[in-house]
């Protein structure tokens, strides 16, 4: 015979200790709650406007330096440590925890032009105008020695960019040509050269290490394989590249940061167009860098602005201004996703929250399943006009506001004396080329 009774669980009344808000009884049946999409609706609002009034990305900034920042280099392995380099060609080490300089040492004559770290973080490399390639160590010097380098090597040609492999002992290095290093011998393994003047960056694959990609002066991208006597391919753009960035997570992408005003971001499987054109600023870009995650990345442009993109989006999420900051020259994203470095020409270093209203420290649990409940009730409503309209509102300088008017303006004229050629052409006489594909020129093999 079955026996039923009413049994009640302690654990869905009763508080673990007195300072617990008191539990209520919860139905979640929905015919019990006619108006939840309109309560809902209401929270996810509000929501929105609370993450307005709390983006304050600004951290603070690192002053010092004498000259405007020619480069920044993020370690490997310690979140708190930081290189820059000047146009004067000081080098500094920076304690972003405490926001202190642990060293500061004249490294080369001339501009210091690029920093890179051998992947065990123990030393670090930088080149320079006087065309050399010097080797120092990550720990400060013991009580009474002097800033030595430990190896230095003497190039016959320019060197303007430098990048280390993932995990051999092996850097390239960009100027005049491409060329491979190892770090114990004095002359480069490999050159490449393509029949360009110079090139201005060149980069690692964080995945697929074998493969290099380098900007040149004459407006194309080169693609390298280490294990190949000569480049692979090369496209060529309307405007010259200034930098690029290869995705951390995928082997395949990579962005570049254009005169042009513009970023596109490649597959090197399909080089012919690029996968997506991320506009918005109204400056040359000048340097990018990608979050650990891959799925966003962060420009520093000439018209003296930050901007963060996702991926796939060809509009910014976010733009970091002040008044005081000037020309963008470099932008790194931490290794932890949290936060944003910028080095510009008037001689600050500066750190940003990577979003701008994240609460910074530890977050109680009721905080953090709060805070999870607004992202889900903004994302849920994010099609929403009004709740659009509030998360994409920005302050952004006069001088911005002005030029991207003007900017459309220029856009919507061309497009409309294309569309007037086209109306009283012939047939196929003017054809339609998308955005994406008018920023290439061709591709070499």
């Amino acid at each position: 015979m079955k026996v039923k009774i009413l049994t009640r669980n302690p654990d869905e009344y009763l508080r673990e200790t007195k300072r617990d808000i008191h539990k209520l009884p919860r139905n979640y049946d929905p015919s019990l709650h006619p108006f939840e999409a309109a309560r809902e609706y209401t929270r996810a609002l509000n929501a929105v406007k609370l993450d307005r009034i709390f983006a304050k990305p600004f951290i603070g900034n690192l002053e010092g330096h004498k000259d405007g920042i020619s480069a920044v280099c993020k370690h490997p392995m310690r979140l708190s440590v930081l290189l820059s380099g000047a146009f004067d060609g000081e080098l500094k080490v920076w304690n972003l925890s405490n926001r202190t300089s642990e060293r500061s040492f004249l490294a080369h004559d001339g501009i210091l032009r690029g920093i890179t770290f051998v992947p065990s973080g123990q030393h670090f490399l930088t080149i320079g105008d006087d065309k050399t390639i010097k080797t120092w160590k990550a720990g400060k010097p013991s009580f009474g020695e002097e800033e030595e380098p430990v190896n230095t090597i003497i190039s016959k040609s320019q060197l303007i960019g430098i990048s280390h492999h993932r995990k051999d002992p092996i850097f390239a290095t960009c100027g005049d040509t491409c060329q491979l290093w190892e770090e114990t011998r004095n002359e480069p393994i490999r050159t490449f050269k393509w029949g360009v003047d110079s090139l201005h960056d060149v980069k690692y694959n964080p995945v697929e290490t074998n493969l290099l990609a380098a900007c040149s002066s004459d407006r194309s991208i080169i693609l390298y394989d280490a294990r190949e006597t000569g480049p692979l391919r090369k496209i060529v753009m309307r405007l010259q590249t200034n930098k690029l960035s290869w995705n951390p997570m995928e082997a395949v992408t990579f962005t570049c940061a254009n005169e042009d005003y513009n970023l596109y971001t490649y597959d090197i499987r399909t080089l012919k167009t690029p996968v997506n054109v991320h506009m918005d600023h109204v400056g040359a870009v000048i340097d990018i860098d990608y979050s650990p995650t891959g799925k966003e990345f962060v420009s520093g442009s000439y018209d003296k602005s930050i901007r963060i993109y996702e991926v796939n989006k060809g509009h910014s999420r976010e733009v970091y201004h002040t008044k005081r900051m000037q020309r963008l020259t470099n932008v790194a994203w931490s290794l932890d996703n949290k936060y944003i470095i910028s080095g510009s020409d008037e001689m600050n270093l500066r750190v940003w929250k990577a979003r701008a209203s994240e609460k910074l420290g530890v977050l109680k649990p009721r905080e953090r399943t709060s805070l999870n409940y607004c992202n889900a009730l903004k994302e849920k409503f994010a099609a929403h006009p009004q709740v659009r309209r509030i998360a994409r509102h920005r302050q952004v300088p006069k001088h911005i506001y002005n030029a991207q008017a003007e900017i459309r303006t220029i856009r919507e004229k061309s497009k409309r004396k294309e569309a007037n050629r086209r109306a009283h052409s012939k047939q196929g006489a003017v054809p339609f080329v998308s955005e994406r594909e008018k920023h290439v020129v061709r591709q070499d093999e």
